[in-house]
């Protein structure tokens, strides 16, 4: 994505944040004939306070243009993430807020998990109904090894034995992300 659509992205998501927050209607999203807001993919919006999370929620796939599927992932982010319900984000907290979205390629299952690149792919580990996922960047914030992103993934968000990752039955997805930010306050 060129700077031009990622400042759409992100304005879009920023706005939504903020009427949420506030107990305002959210805006309406913009309107763009830009094949790559218009696309259809998945993304995250991850929401931070200085080092700390206050919200990330996404969808790997997208049933509604990625334009729409920001902004309904950045309120979702806001408001939705139950990691948060007790510790809602506050108005007074907005202009310390950091926004990230995080626009997905799709999934590709792997039969080689350590084929994975760190701090390039992101892993999606799905056993029977449960799964969970963490975005590219997390490997490089904590440091982790490969086997230490798959491991953490399977126990800390799947629900599963560290080493699930090993069982051919588990599913192991890779993806890509193209991965963009800003300050609240530098957003315009």
């Amino acid at each position: 994505m060129n700077n031009a659509q990622k400042k759409i992205l992100l304005k879009a998501a920023k706005d939504t944040v903020t009427a949420v927050i506030k107990g305002t209607p959210a805006p309406n999203p913009p309107q763009s004939n830009d094949p790559e807001l218009t696309a259809h993919c998945g993304c995250f919006v991850t929401l931070k306070n200085g080092e700390n999370l206050r919200g990330c929620i996404g969808q790997f796939v997208a049933d509604r243009p990625l334009i729409e599927m920001a902004i309904e992932m950045a309120k979702a982010s806001a408001t939705g993430d139950p990691r948060f319900f007790n510790e809602p984000i506050t108005a007074g907290e907005l202009d310390e807020l950091d926004i990230e979205i995080s626009v997905l390629s799709p999934l590709k299952r792997t039969d080689n998990p350590l084929s994975l690149r760190v701090g390039i792919d992101g892993i999606y580990i799905k056993k029977g109904r449960t799964g969970g996922c963490f975005l590219p960047q997390v490997a490089t914030e904590t440091g982790w090894s490969k086997e230490e992103f798959l491991s953490y993934c399977c126990s800390h968000k799947a629900g599963l034995r560290p080493d699930a990752w090993k069982d051919p039955k588990t599913e192991v997805y890779l993806f890509t992300a193209d991965v963009f930010g800003a300050a609240f306050k530098d957003i315009t």
